[in-house]
């Protein structure tokens, strides 16, 4: 053998069969046509089921639960609305109260200075003393006193209310009727008819015997 015949490289060539026998490489567009096709052949599922339709009846029934459930939330609106009212009612009721105590408060302690004023007053005129200053801080006090609606409990000849008056001294008296009232010790006050001090009186008593012979 030649050196040239022995440099030769064997080409195989395949033959008809087996070129037939490999799957050929299809492209993309084949692949999507075929599958479309055998898609075609594939019942499609329904998207949605139909609802099944009611009957007049089975409506009348949804629509008696509706009302009730209706007249239902109704009534609990009315019930959260009233809580709503009687809380509020509550509350400037109880803001009142305290303001109210406040100034009573204050008005108390006012009237004890306004009293040592004219018990001061009274002392000056035993002993002759000008009383013109204590007039004219009195009469500012009176003023005050006005201004935020306070004014005096009349008692003298009245009868005895537990309510304005506090009695602290009693006296026979047989020409007078039960529980009048004949002297004041301390001036009462009320504001608003709120009772801010009551006053402290003296009331008559009828003697037992009298009381017997009527």
């Amino acid at each position: 053998m030649s050196e040239e015949e022995s440099n030769e490289v064997p080409i195989k060539v395949n033959s008809e069969e087996e070129s037939e026998d490999k799957p050929d490489s299809l492209s993309p567009q084949i692949k999507s046509e075929e599958s479309e096709e055998k898609l075609d052949g594939l019942p499609l599922q329904k998207e949605s089921e139909e609802e099944p339709e009611l009957s007049v009846e089975e409506l009348k029934n949804l629509l008696s639960q509706e009302k009730e459930k209706t007249i239902e939330y109704e009534l609990k609106f009315k019930r959260a609305l009233a809580d709503l009212q009687n809380l509020d009612r509550k509350t400037k009721l109880d803001i009142e109260s305290g303001i109210n105590t406040k100034i009573d408060q204050f008005m108390i302690e006012f009237l004890q200075i306004y009293d040592d004023f004219v018990r001061a007053k009274e002392a000056f005129l035993k002993n002759n003393v000008n009383v013109k200053g204590l007039d004219s801080i009195l009469k500012n006090m009176d003023s005050l006193l006005l201004k935020n609606n306070v004014s005096v409990i009349d008692a003298l000849g009245e009868i005895f209310d537990p309510k304005l008056h506090e009695a602290i001294s009693i006296i026979k008296d047989s020409t007078l009727e039960e529980n009048t009232i004949t002297k004041e010790l301390r001036k009462g006050y009320i504001s608003h008819n709120r009772v801010i001090r009551p006053t402290l009186v003296e009331i008559s008593k009828k003697i037992k015997s009298e009381k017997l012979g009527e």
